[in-house]
């Protein structure tokens, strides 16, 4: 699909965004989804290719990096900020509205892992917003908190606030207070660490199934306290009367989280179940993808269509 960089502001940071543009003719201003990468990752990795997807569909879309990541602005350089990643998709449907190729009455959000959440919360505060899709849903607080599959002793998220408030003290010295490592060095140490996710993270994000330079492999100690403190999952529901979609893989240890944010639903709720796939089988395996994309593109046309 033909592709445009584009740059737009949030809250004052220049996010960085590559825009998709469907291939055929148009007849008027088009549907439009704004597309949320997974926490470390870029617009050129899985949200980038579920948005040239949904262009090749019909939509115009757009792909961006938070910010603080990727090709976007903000300083300290890999900060998880979730009230930031909010701001983020709303700054993208204000950039998709004043586009003339866009029907500003017809946008909608599509958030995969962590954006799955920020997604959600975006929709819940921004009545422009006309529908909400996610895949392979996850909000990072309760990942941190409670661990990827949920079971996690809660004394590892205390030490990492540990971490992180010793870290705030060394920077108010002056000094460097570095940052905090997202994968291990090798794949046998991530699925030591992290089971079956561990691994499939660290192969998506670390190999050259997925690796990128720009995704980011550190966060910044605050991102820890920063989540501590937010709940995407609040503001769900909100998102009613407009609905509500989940596309989870079947085995994903991450699916109680979906399940957690459908019971907050309070107009239209779906999860969509992918046989055989786990969380990060839905980032670029075709054989999980696409019935993904022909279950996203039934949604989306449905509920924005035109009146």
């Amino acid at each position: 699909m033909p592709r445009t960089t584009v740059s737009f502001d949030s809250a004052g940071i220049p996010l960085a965004g590559h825009l998709y543009t469907p291939d055929r003719p148009a007849s008027g201003p088009l549907p439009a989804l704004v597309v949320g990468h997974p926490g470390t990752g870029v617009k050129e990795q899985t949200s980038g290719m579920y948005a040239q997807r949904m262009a090749g569909q019909g939509f115009v879309t757009l792909a961006f990096d938070a910010a603080h990541q990727g090709e976007s602005g903000g300083l300290p350089r890999g900060l998880e900020d979730p009230a930031q990643r909010v701001e983020d998709f709303k700054a993208a449907v204000s950039y998709l509205t004043t586009r003339d190729d866009v029907d500003a009455d017809r946008i909608g959000l599509l958030g995969i892992c962590a954006s799955g959440s920020y997604a959600m919360a975006a929709t819940g505060s921004d009545h422009r917003v006309k529908a909400v899709a996610t895949v392979s849903t996850a909000e990072p607080a309760r990942q941190f908190r409670f661990g990827a599959d949920g079971t996690q002793d809660p004394a590892v998220f205390q030490t990492l606030l540990d971490a992180a408030a010793a870290a705030r003290s060394t920077a108010a010295r002056g000094e460097d207070p570095g940052t905090m490592s997202v994968f291990p060095e090798t794949a046998e140490q991530a699925r030591a660490l992290g089971g079956r996710h561990g691994i499939e993270g660290f192969e998506y994000y670390c190999t050259p199934r997925g690796r990128h330079e720009r995704s980011a492999k550190t966060l910044t100690w605050d991102s820890i306290d920063k989540m501590a403190i937010h709940d995407a999952f609040v503001v769900i529901p909100l998102i009613g009367p407009r609905p509500l979609l989940q596309i989870i893989g079947e085995h994903a240890v991450t699916a109680w989280m979906a399940l957690a944010a459908h019971q907050r639903a309070t107009g239209p709720a779906e999860i969509h179940w992918i046989k055989n796939a786990s969380h990060v089988d839905l980032y670029d395996k075709k054989q999980y993808v696409d019935p993904a994309i022909t279950k996203l593109t039934d949604f989306y046309f449905t509920h924005l269509a035109t009146d």
